[in-house]
């Protein structure tokens, strides 16, 4: 998928989002997700991607999975460099602040994530990188 495919994708299932209170149908139909708010890091442009996420207690917990490319993804690269955002739950928007999870905490959260959903499993194994999994916190 081409970046442009993958705007427009990433645009239905946002308007899908918002038209239904924060739920989505098909592919997703069961799937929690989230809408990530981030300030590029070197633009300084607000971006907004859809994301998969973990509830951890009060934290939503997201993986920088990027399908398993070898890269990370841009939305985890601007938290990074900007470790404040802002998130669409359902139907409640938020501050969050960033804490990007490390050692036994980050492997058996990502290992519980991908119990619930296998395709995460999956782009473990086709990097080389370790997936990071970044919990966003209530401000």
């Amino acid at each position: 998928m081409n970046d442009d495919e993958f705007n427009a994708w990433n645009k239905k299932v946002i308007e899908e989002f918002r038209a239904n209170g924060g739920r989505l149908v098909g592919q997703f139909a069961d799937a929690p997700i989230l809408l990530l708010y981030t300030k590029g890091r070197r633009s300084g442009k607000q971006f907004l991607n859809p994301l998969a996420y973990y509830a951890d207690g009060d934290r939503y917990l997201v993986f920088a999975s990027k399908g398993g490319a070898d890269k990370h993804p841009d939305w985890y690269l601007n938290l990074v460099a900007s470790p404040a955002a802002h998130i669409e739950v359902g139907t409640e928007s938020f501050d969050v602040r960033v804490t990007e999870l490390e050692g036994e905490e980050r492997d058996r959260l990502y290992a519980a994530q991908s119990e619930l959903m296998p395709n995460f499993a999956e782009y473990q194994a086709k990097t080389t990188r370790l997936i990071p999994v970044v919990a966003l916190s209530r401000v």
